[in-house]
Protein backbone atom coordinates (compact mmCIF):
# COMPACT_ATOMS: atom_id res chain seq x y z
CA UNK A 1 0.00 0.00 0.00
CA UNK A 2 2.06 2.90 -1.23
CA UNK A 3 -0.68 5.31 -0.88
CA UNK A 4 -0.51 4.27 3.04
CA UNK A 5 2.05 5.45 5.80
CA UNK A 6 1.65 2.92 8.57
CA UNK A 7 3.35 3.13 11.85
CA UNK A 8 5.84 0.73 13.07
CA UNK A 9 3.50 -0.59 15.70
CA UNK A 10 0.49 -1.15 13.09
CA UNK A 11 2.65 -2.69 10.21
CA UNK A 12 3.55 -5.18 13.10
CA UNK A 13 0.35 -5.84 14.48
CA UNK A 14 -1.22 -6.08 11.07
CA UNK A 15 1.19 -9.05 10.25
CA UNK A 16 0.68 -10.54 13.16
CA UNK A 17 -2.90 -10.75 12.92
CA UNK A 18 -3.32 -8.66 16.29
CA UNK A 19 -6.49 -6.79 17.43
CA UNK A 20 -6.77 -3.21 15.82
CA UNK A 21 -9.48 -0.36 16.57
CA UNK A 22 -9.32 2.46 14.31
CA UNK A 23 -10.21 6.02 15.67
CA UNK A 24 -10.94 9.19 13.46
CA UNK A 25 -8.97 12.33 13.48
CA UNK A 26 -11.93 14.93 12.79
CA UNK A 27 -12.82 14.32 16.51
CA UNK A 28 -9.03 15.67 16.96
CA UNK A 29 -9.49 18.88 14.27
CA UNK A 30 -12.70 19.78 14.49
CA UNK A 31 -14.41 17.82 17.65
CA UNK A 32 -12.78 19.35 20.43
CA UNK A 33 -10.61 22.42 21.46
CA UNK A 34 -7.14 22.29 22.04
CA UNK A 35 -6.14 20.49 24.19
CA UNK A 36 -9.27 18.72 24.95
CA UNK A 37 -8.89 16.84 21.88
CA UNK A 38 -5.53 15.54 22.74
CA UNK A 39 -6.77 14.33 25.99
CA UNK A 40 -10.08 12.64 24.94
CA UNK A 41 -7.77 10.56 22.01
CA UNK A 42 -5.56 9.56 24.32
CA UNK A 43 -7.64 8.30 26.75
CA UNK A 44 -9.38 6.74 24.58
CA UNK A 45 -6.34 5.18 22.93
CA UNK A 46 -5.85 3.97 26.41
CA UNK A 47 -8.82 2.18 27.31
CA UNK A 48 -8.44 0.60 23.84
CA UNK A 49 -4.98 -0.65 25.01
CA UNK A 50 -6.25 -2.10 28.38
CA UNK A 51 -9.51 -3.90 27.00
CA UNK A 52 -6.68 -5.88 24.59
CA UNK A 53 -6.40 -4.15 21.58
CA UNK A 54 -4.21 -1.37 19.54
CA UNK A 55 -5.46 2.60 18.74
CA UNK A 56 -4.39 3.13 15.30
CA UNK A 57 -5.74 6.91 15.05
CA UNK A 58 -5.78 7.41 10.75
CA UNK A 59 -5.50 11.05 9.81
CA UNK A 60 -4.11 13.27 6.50
CA UNK A 61 -0.61 14.00 7.33
CA UNK A 62 1.27 15.82 4.98
CA UNK A 63 -1.28 14.95 2.46
CA UNK A 64 -0.76 11.77 2.73
CA UNK A 65 -2.89 8.90 4.93
CA UNK A 66 -1.42 8.06 8.00
CA UNK A 67 -2.32 4.43 9.97
CA UNK A 68 -1.29 4.69 13.70
CA UNK A 69 -0.35 8.54 14.33
CA UNK A 70 2.54 8.90 17.07
CA UNK A 71 1.42 11.15 20.22
CA UNK A 72 3.84 13.48 18.51
CA UNK A 73 1.71 13.60 15.55
CA UNK A 74 -1.55 13.68 17.85
CA UNK A 75 -0.19 16.92 19.03
CA UNK A 76 0.76 18.27 16.23
CA UNK A 77 -2.50 18.08 14.71
CA UNK A 78 -4.38 18.92 17.70
CA UNK A 79 -3.01 22.20 17.44
CA UNK A 80 -2.94 22.72 13.97
CA UNK A 81 -5.87 25.51 12.87
CA UNK A 82 -4.85 24.86 9.15
CA UNK A 83 -5.89 21.32 9.15
CA UNK A 84 -8.56 20.41 7.18
CA UNK A 85 -11.44 18.30 7.69
CA UNK A 86 -11.75 14.84 5.06
CA UNK A 87 -14.46 13.33 4.13
CA UNK A 88 -14.34 11.06 0.90
CA UNK A 89 -14.49 12.75 -1.45
CA UNK A 90 -11.47 15.16 -0.24
CA UNK A 91 -9.31 11.89 0.01
CA UNK A 92 -8.06 12.38 -3.69
CA UNK A 93 -7.42 15.71 -2.98
CA UNK A 94 -5.41 15.35 0.21
CA UNK A 95 -1.56 14.97 -2.11
CA UNK A 96 -2.90 18.34 -3.94
CA UNK A 97 -3.12 20.07 -0.93
CA UNK A 98 -0.34 18.56 0.88
CA UNK A 99 -1.86 19.66 4.30
CA UNK A 100 -3.03 18.06 7.71
CA UNK A 101 -5.84 16.62 7.44
CA UNK A 102 -8.91 14.88 9.88
CA UNK A 103 -10.78 12.58 8.65
CA UNK A 104 -14.37 12.06 9.22
CA UNK A 105 -16.61 8.56 9.87
CA UNK A 106 -17.22 8.27 6.32
CA UNK A 107 -12.87 8.77 5.48
CA UNK A 108 -11.64 6.55 8.47
CA UNK A 109 -14.43 3.41 7.86
CA UNK A 110 -13.25 3.51 4.11
CA UNK A 111 -9.48 3.76 5.24
CA UNK A 112 -9.56 1.70 8.27
CA UNK A 113 -10.87 -0.93 5.76
CA UNK A 114 -8.26 -0.71 3.32
CA UNK A 115 -5.65 -0.99 5.28
CA UNK A 116 -6.61 -4.12 7.13
CA UNK A 117 -8.55 -3.07 10.20
CA UNK A 118 -11.60 -4.57 10.67
CA UNK A 119 -12.56 -2.40 13.85
CA UNK A 120 -13.95 0.84 14.22
CA UNK A 121 -14.84 3.32 17.16
CA UNK A 122 -16.70 6.41 17.16
CA UNK A 123 -18.51 8.90 18.61
CA UNK A 124 -21.85 8.72 16.66
CA UNK A 125 -22.42 8.41 12.73
CA UNK A 126 -23.35 11.27 10.35
CA UNK A 127 -26.91 10.91 9.03
CA UNK A 128 -29.94 12.52 7.05
CA UNK A 129 -30.24 16.57 8.12
CA UNK A 130 -32.84 18.00 9.74
CA UNK A 131 -35.20 19.79 7.31
CA UNK A 132 -32.98 19.31 4.87
CA UNK A 133 -34.02 15.48 3.48
CA UNK A 134 -31.31 15.91 0.40
CA UNK A 135 -28.35 16.39 3.06
CA UNK A 136 -27.40 13.36 3.70
CA UNK A 137 -23.79 12.19 5.33
CA UNK A 138 -21.18 10.35 3.26
CA UNK A 139 -20.77 7.91 6.32
CA UNK A 140 -24.22 6.26 5.16
CA UNK A 141 -23.17 5.42 1.93
CA UNK A 142 -19.86 4.40 2.89
CA UNK A 143 -21.28 2.18 5.58
CA UNK A 144 -23.41 0.60 2.71
CA UNK A 145 -20.47 -0.55 0.47
CA UNK A 146 -17.63 -0.79 3.11
CA UNK A 147 -17.29 -4.01 5.22
CA UNK A 148 -15.92 -2.87 8.49
CA UNK A 149 -17.56 -2.93 12.37
CA UNK A 150 -18.42 0.34 13.47
CA UNK A 151 -19.31 1.11 17.07
CA UNK A 152 -21.22 4.23 17.87
CA UNK A 153 -23.40 5.80 20.17
CA UNK A 154 -26.04 5.60 17.41
CA UNK A 155 -26.57 8.53 15.27
CA UNK A 156 -25.98 12.25 16.47
CA UNK A 157 -29.28 13.26 17.76
CA UNK A 158 -29.33 16.85 15.78
CA UNK A 159 -30.15 14.62 12.73
CA UNK A 160 -33.59 13.23 11.56
CA UNK A 161 -32.95 9.38 13.06
CA UNK A 162 -36.03 8.15 11.01
CA UNK A 163 -34.38 9.00 7.89
CA UNK A 164 -31.50 8.10 8.79
CA UNK A 165 -32.47 4.63 9.55
CA UNK A 166 -34.37 4.55 7.09
CA UNK A 167 -31.26 5.11 4.34
CA UNK A 168 -29.97 2.33 6.64
CA UNK A 169 -32.66 -0.41 5.87
CA UNK A 170 -32.49 0.23 2.40
CA UNK A 171 -29.03 -0.15 1.87
CA UNK A 172 -28.87 -3.16 3.76
CA UNK A 173 -26.25 -1.68 7.02
CA UNK A 174 -27.14 -4.07 10.05
CA UNK A 175 -28.15 -1.74 12.98
CA UNK A 176 -26.80 -3.91 16.31
CA UNK A 177 -27.95 -2.73 19.79
CA UNK A 178 -25.33 -3.68 22.17
CA UNK A 179 -27.02 -4.35 25.61
CA UNK A 180 -30.09 -2.04 24.07
CA UNK A 181 -33.49 -3.17 21.87
CA UNK A 182 -33.43 0.63 20.92
CA UNK A 183 -31.41 2.69 18.78
CA UNK A 184 -29.54 5.26 20.77
CA UNK A 185 -29.68 9.06 20.15
CA UNK A 186 -26.32 9.88 20.82
CA UNK A 187 -26.83 12.01 24.11
CA UNK A 188 -29.38 10.00 25.07
CA UNK A 189 -29.88 6.21 25.53
CA UNK A 190 -33.10 6.20 23.75
CA UNK A 191 -34.69 7.00 20.77
CA UNK A 192 -37.74 4.77 20.78
CA UNK A 193 -36.85 3.54 17.33
CA UNK A 194 -35.98 0.23 17.24
CA UNK A 195 -32.90 -2.05 16.19
CA UNK A 196 -32.32 -4.89 14.13
CA UNK A 197 -31.24 -7.51 16.78
CA UNK A 198 -30.06 -6.95 20.41
CA UNK A 199 -26.70 -8.42 21.39
CA UNK A 200 -24.98 -8.45 24.65
CA UNK A 201 -21.47 -10.38 24.21
CA UNK A 202 -18.63 -9.14 21.70
CA UNK A 203 -18.49 -12.70 20.14
CA UNK A 204 -22.30 -12.11 18.92
CA UNK A 205 -21.17 -9.22 17.22
CA UNK A 206 -17.65 -11.37 15.57
CA UNK A 207 -20.63 -14.17 14.63
CA UNK A 208 -22.22 -11.18 12.56
CA UNK A 209 -19.77 -9.85 10.69
CA UNK A 210 -18.31 -13.21 9.53
CA UNK A 211 -22.03 -14.14 8.21
CA UNK A 212 -22.08 -10.81 6.19
CA UNK A 213 -18.69 -12.07 4.82
CA UNK A 214 -20.10 -15.42 4.19
CA UNK A 215 -22.23 -14.06 2.10
CA UNK A 216 -20.46 -11.78 0.12
CA UNK A 217 -22.00 -8.37 1.32
CA UNK A 218 -20.55 -5.52 0.90
CA UNK A 219 -22.25 -3.60 4.01
CA UNK A 220 -20.38 -2.82 6.93
CA UNK A 221 -22.27 -3.44 10.78
CA UNK A 222 -23.28 -0.86 12.69
CA UNK A 223 -22.58 -1.63 16.53
CA UNK A 224 -25.24 0.93 18.54
CA UNK A 225 -23.78 1.28 22.59
CA UNK A 226 -26.15 3.56 24.25
CA UNK A 227 -23.85 6.36 26.56
CA UNK A 228 -23.39 5.03 29.82
CA UNK A 229 -26.43 6.54 32.10
CA UNK A 230 -24.63 8.16 34.66
CA UNK A 231 -23.63 10.91 31.96
CA UNK A 232 -26.93 10.80 29.86
CA UNK A 233 -28.79 13.62 28.63
CA UNK A 234 -32.44 12.44 28.64
CA UNK A 235 -34.22 13.52 24.78
CA UNK A 236 -36.60 15.95 26.92
CA UNK A 237 -33.81 17.63 28.32
CA UNK A 238 -31.45 17.81 25.33
CA UNK A 239 -34.34 18.49 22.74
CA UNK A 240 -35.29 21.63 23.25
CA UNK A 241 -31.40 22.91 23.17
CA UNK A 242 -31.12 21.09 20.22
CA UNK A 243 -33.80 22.79 18.55
CA UNK A 244 -32.44 26.38 19.45
CA UNK A 245 -28.71 25.34 18.17
CA UNK A 246 -30.57 24.03 15.17
CA UNK A 247 -32.12 27.42 14.70
CA UNK A 248 -29.98 29.18 14.90
CA UNK A 249 -27.33 27.58 12.42
CA UNK A 250 -29.96 28.59 9.95
CA UNK A 251 -30.46 32.00 11.02
CA UNK A 252 -26.64 32.64 10.84
CA UNK A 253 -26.51 30.66 7.61
CA UNK A 254 -23.79 28.39 8.61
CA UNK A 255 -24.47 25.28 5.82
CA UNK A 256 -22.52 22.17 4.73
CA UNK A 257 -19.36 20.77 6.83
CA UNK A 258 -20.06 23.34 9.08
CA UNK A 259 -23.44 22.73 10.44
CA UNK A 260 -22.75 20.57 12.60
CA UNK A 261 -19.24 21.54 14.20
CA UNK A 262 -20.94 24.76 15.19
CA UNK A 263 -24.38 23.04 16.54
CA UNK A 264 -22.31 20.55 18.97
CA UNK A 265 -19.92 23.54 19.71
CA UNK A 266 -23.50 25.92 20.75
CA UNK A 267 -24.68 22.62 22.73
CA UNK A 268 -21.63 22.66 24.79
CA UNK A 269 -22.44 26.81 25.63
CA UNK A 270 -26.61 25.84 25.91
CA UNK A 271 -25.97 22.33 28.48
CA UNK A 272 -23.27 24.11 30.53
CA UNK A 273 -20.94 21.57 29.06
CA UNK A 274 -23.16 18.69 30.18
CA UNK A 275 -23.04 17.59 26.19
CA UNK A 276 -19.59 17.55 26.37
CA UNK A 277 -19.66 14.84 29.50
CA UNK A 278 -21.63 13.42 27.62
CA UNK A 279 -20.20 12.93 24.30
CA UNK A 280 -16.73 12.60 26.41
CA UNK A 281 -18.13 9.30 27.82
CA UNK A 282 -20.06 7.72 24.94
CA UNK A 283 -16.26 8.00 22.98
CA UNK A 284 -14.60 6.16 25.72
CA UNK A 285 -17.42 3.77 26.08
CA UNK A 286 -17.14 3.03 22.32
CA UNK A 287 -13.78 2.28 22.22
CA UNK A 288 -13.97 -0.09 24.85
CA UNK A 289 -16.17 -1.84 23.10
CA UNK A 290 -14.70 -2.08 20.43
CA UNK A 291 -11.54 -3.10 21.59
CA UNK A 292 -13.42 -6.09 23.29
CA UNK A 293 -14.70 -6.76 19.58
CA UNK A 294 -11.77 -6.97 18.05
CA UNK A 295 -10.46 -9.25 20.83
CA UNK A 296 -13.14 -11.20 20.69
CA UNK A 297 -11.96 -12.63 16.94
CA UNK A 298 -9.87 -15.88 16.99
Amino acid sequence: MDDFVLSEEIRQALDAGKPLVALESALITHGFAYPANVDITRRMADAIRAHGAIPAVIAIWRGRTAVGLSEAQIEALAADRTAVKVSVRDLPLAGVRGSHGGTTVAATALLAHRAGIRVFATGGIGGVHRGHPEDISADLPVLASTPIVVVCAGAKSILDLPRTLEYLETWGVPVVGWQTDEFPAFYSRASGLPVDVRVTEAAEVVRAFRAQRALHLSQGLLVAAPVPVEDELPAAEIAPLIERAVAEAEAQGVVGKAVTPFILARLVALSAARSQRANESLLLNNARLAAQIAAAWD
